[in-house]
């Protein structure tokens, strides 16, 4: 399963956009997979996918495989693959095997047709996004595709990792649901499987939560928004404002969709609702919400704030509860985010409410308040059958056994909550933040700050000073897209190609990754990007 017979990649191919019935591409003698599989063994011969070759769905819940291979047939030949009852000559079959791990696969092409075999559907899908990257990289743009030369092979893969992940900021600057989904497309021929959707926080409100509708009348615009940054950082002369308004939100429907359109690629959703901190478009909605009662704007800069929940009142835990009973409803995934980092205590400080909960629950330092906060909403997310994620801040007080980390302050939060027994993502900004510049020198866009290039990316090791035995709790990696600076779409997707291949290569491929091995096969991924129209770091393959 683990030893890895070849060093080449194949051929990339993209899903969209390649029609017409007219030659045979051959394939390019190359293999060029990316996460690195498991185990590759080339067999002679070749198989011809052509739009005649059916489909056989022997596995219950695999229909969304077939959709992704008719997205497949619809690229090279126009027309989506026709289905069949039983194996036949030609036929791509997809079937069960309960030898192989959920997320395991293993894909035999031979001369007759294509065999996928999974532990899940979710693992057949996987297979899907490998035949993709075998198909030749002629067809792509051809438009008189008839036949598609795939060579005969063996592939048996599975993730090193169970949790690979990103998150997109939507709060900080809002990006509508088919940009949405087009990421999630992105995702999917990156074998990624959680989408974190950071969806509140002080900049905006991007949720609409129908017992509440001020959290969107209101908390979804700032009246404008800071724009530019110098390069130490700090707000100065080199700075403005756009003074448009800037708003945006998802309806309840439309998280549904993005949800479901997901789902059809086997990525869950997390929704992340900050508390108590990062509060100020809520507050600026319902002013009750903070320790004074004052009014505020939406923020429309990006530093943190000290305007904060007011977790001495009982009104704001009936708040935040009746937020996250609409919020379980509408994503059904395991997890709900409640964020929990970067909160000031400034105001709890000189509040009365928080003083007399301080007294009435025992506290004897203001950290003690946010736990308090923390273990009651994690208590209401476990009665509804979710588990809790929070930024490693909430480590810093006690924090339950059931609550699940995310280290982004380095690795060191992830480390502690391992060796405690709490399970870890490990997202530390020094190898996961997105934000940061991939490349440095004019013609690069506006990035948070630092530096973090592919090739560091590619040498996290998220399990390194753990044992065995705490390894188990390292759930796996997350890339994130914080979008102050990242103000449209076509920014976003440079930003994160082609860095995620290098994350998720951690992920999937943790104990058999090559960096020279992966230069070669990421050259090939690119041929993808292009096909699919992606924006990345062309320049990159320049050096």
């Amino acid at each position: 399963m683990r030893h890895i017979v070849l060093r080449a990649a194949l051929a990339c191919a993209a899903w969209w956009g390649l029609a017409g019935c007219g030659r045979t591409v051959p394939a390019d003698g190359e293999l060029a997979v990316i996460p690195q599989p498991a185990s590759v063994g080339l067999a002679e011969g070749s198989f011809l996918l052509s739009a005649r070759s059916p489909i056989v769905v022997g596995m219950e819940g695999a229909e969304p495989v077939a959709r992704a291979l008719d997205e497949v047939g619809e690229a090279l030949f126009g027309r989506p693959l026709r289905r069949a009852d039983s194996p036949a000559a030609g036929a791509v079959v997809l079937r069960r095997d309960t030898a192989l791990a959920g997320e395991a696969y293993a894909l035999t092409v031979s001369p007759e047709g294509i065999d996928i075999a999974a532990g899940s559907p979710a693992g057949a899908f996987y297979a899907v996004q490998t035949l993709r990257q075998l198909l030749p990289p002629e067809a792509f743009g051809a438009g008189d595709v008839r036949r598609a030369e795939i060579p005969c092979l063996t592939i048996v893969d599975e993730p090193c990792m169970r949790y690979r992940g990103v998150m997109l900021d939507a709060a900080r600057h809002f990006f509508t649901v088919d940009e949405v989904k087009r990421l999630l497309d992105i995702l999917a021929l990156h074998k990624i499987n959680t989408f974190h959707w950071h969806l509140t926080d002080d900049q905006g409100w991007r949720i609409e939560i129908r017992k509440y509708p001020r959290l969107t009348e209101f908390g979804s615009v700032r009246t404008r928004t800071l724009i530019g940054r110098d390069p130490g950082g700090e707000y100065d002369e080199t700075c403005r404002f756009d003074e448009t308004p800037y708003g945006g939100f998802y309806t309840q429907q439309e998280i549904r969709d993005v949800v479901a359109y997901a789902a059809e690629r086997f990525i869950t959703v997390i929704p992340e609702i900050e508390f108590p901190g990062h509060a100020v478009s809520a507050l600026a909605s319902y002013p009750w919400l903070g320790c004074t009662g004052e009014q505020y704007e939406v923020r429309q800069t990006w530093d943190i704030d000290d305007r904060v929940y007011c977790p001495g009142k009982e009104t704001t835990f009936e708040f935040i509860e009746n937020v996250l009973a609409e919020v379980a409803e509408l994503f059904p995934g395991p997890y709900v985010h409640i964020g929990g980092d970067e909160c000031p205590m400034t105001y709890w400080k000189g509040c009365p409410h928080c003083r007399a909960r301080m007294r009435s629950e025992g506290l004897t330092h203001w950290r003690q308040l946010q736990n308090y906060s923390t273990a009651r909403l994690e208590r209401f997310l476990n009665a509804r059958g979710k588990q809790l994620i929070g930024w490693d801040e909430i480590l810093e007080g006690e924090v339950t056994p059931t609550a699940t980390i995310m280290s982004w302050r380095g690795t060191e939060g992830g480390i502690r909550a391992a060796r405690q027994g709490n399970y870890a993502i490990m997202s530390p900004g020094t190898y996961c933040y997105f934000d940061h510049a991939q490349a440095v020198g004019e013609g690069e866009p506006l990035s948070w700050g630092g530096y973090l290039p592919v090739d560091k990316v590619y040498a996290f090791d998220p399990c390194a000073g753990l044992t065995p035995g705490e390894r188990r709790f390292i759930l796996g990696v997350q890339a994130n897209l914080w979008t102050e600076y990242i103000a449209d779409f076509d920014h976003l997707q440079y930003m994160l190609l082609p860095r995620l291949s290098a994350l998720v290569e951690t992920a999937w491929s943790l104990d058999r990754k090559d960096w020279d091995d992966y230069r070669r096969r990421v050259d090939r991924l690119r041929r993808l990007y292009d096909a699919c129209g992606y924006n990345y770091a062309r320049h990159l393959w320049a050096e």
